[in-house]
């Protein structure tokens, strides 16, 4: 028995037949066009800090090697979830890209009521781009000059020995919960609105220590207003190597900020592909490494399935954190 389609169904059918074989042929070509404007990087924080910084030389590298202008956006505030909605919004034509911080999404999604988890499944990892330690500093007019000495003095004196952040929930008050109990020492969080008077009563001696990237407390090292005791962390940089490990006194302590880049969801694969790979070129550049690596800042030019490992691993160290010493964020 032979069997024939009514001749009305024909049209829609070969349309749709048509609409299959041209669909990759269409998204190679999208990709294969990238880019056909200007790129835009979002980065979750103000202009002048680490992330800004990163963002704004990896920009020149880019536009160099791809002949198309490439800009920086700075959407700071309220841990990152304005900027990762901005990018999740975005059209999915890999001009418009999120440079952000393991803060934005691993530490804002388990501590926002404001939407933020839902916020990071509207994300696709791009590429890994950077890794830094924090490193501890305490006022120089605190009486300790290394790690060893700042928990003696914390356990001599219960109580008065106050740590600064930039506010409640975000990397170095954990890693200052995290000193607390390796530690086993009363000390005190001190939450600032924003890192810039936090230093300023760090340097004054109203608090005692600080966990933060090492080039927001450089300059003040070397004029003798804060003193570096140590890194949470190894590092390949020459600044961080010179450093001792707060893991030799304090086992099992460790941990390192990272950025990665992130797109829409919805970005297509083969696209996703053609933006990774212009990274891990911009991201080689001994030009670009020169200029960053220099201040701290470690580049690392990954894939995305790294950027999807760094996550994990970190849900898992801060998650027990925060549950641990029962933080919450209003």
């Amino acid at each position: 028995m032979t069997y024939s389609l009514p001749q009305r169904l024909l049209p829609p059918l070969v349309w749709a037949l048509a609409l299959c074989t041209l669909a990759p042929l269409v998204r190679s070509q999208t990709s294969a066009a990238w880019p056909s404007k200007n790129i835009k990087l979002v980065v979750p924080y103000a202009a002048g800090g680490p992330a800004d910084l990163v963002a704004r030389e990896l920009a020149q590298v880019l536009a160099k090697d791809l002949h198309q202008a490439v800009t920086v956006e700075n959407m700071g505030g309220a841990m990152g979830v304005p900027a990762l909605s901005a990018v999740a919004r975005a059209e999915t034509d890999g001009h418009t890209l999120l440079l952000a911080a393991f803060g934005n999404m691993v530490l804002q999604p388990m501590l926002s009521k404001h939407g933020g988890a839902d916020l990071v499944t509207k994300l696709r990892p791009v590429a890994t781009v950077s890794t830094a330690p924090h490193v501890l500093v305490v006022s120089a007019k605190l009486p300790v000059k290394s790690v060893q000495e700042l928990v003696d003095y914390a356990r001599a004196n219960p109580g008065k020995v106050s740590f600064a952040s930039a506010g409640t929930g975000g990397t170095a008050h954990l890693g200052m919960e995290m000193f607390k109990a390796l530690s086993k020492t009363d000390v005190l969080h001190v939450p600032y609105k924003g890192s810039s008077g936090a230093v300023n009563d760090l340097v004054s001696g109203q608090v005692s220590a600080m966990f933060s990237s090492l080039p927001s407390l450089q300059g003040l090292a070397d004029k003798g207003y804060v003193r570096v005791l140590a890194a949470t962390a190894p590092s390949n940089s020459a600044a961080i190597r010179a450093l001792p490990l707060l893991s030799t006194t304090l086992p099992g302590f460790e941990y390192t900020t990272w950025y990665a880049m992130y797109a829409p969801l919805a970005t297509p694969k083969p696209l996703l592909d053609r933006i990774n790979q212009a990274l891990m070129r911009a991201l080689k550049n001994p030009t670009l490494i020169a200029k960053i690596e220099p201040a701290g800042t470690e580049l690392q030019a990954g894939s995305p399935e790294e950027v999807t490992a760094w996550t994990q691993r970190d849900i898992e160290k801060w998650s027990r954190v925060i549950r641990e010493a029962k933080i919450a964020v209003e």
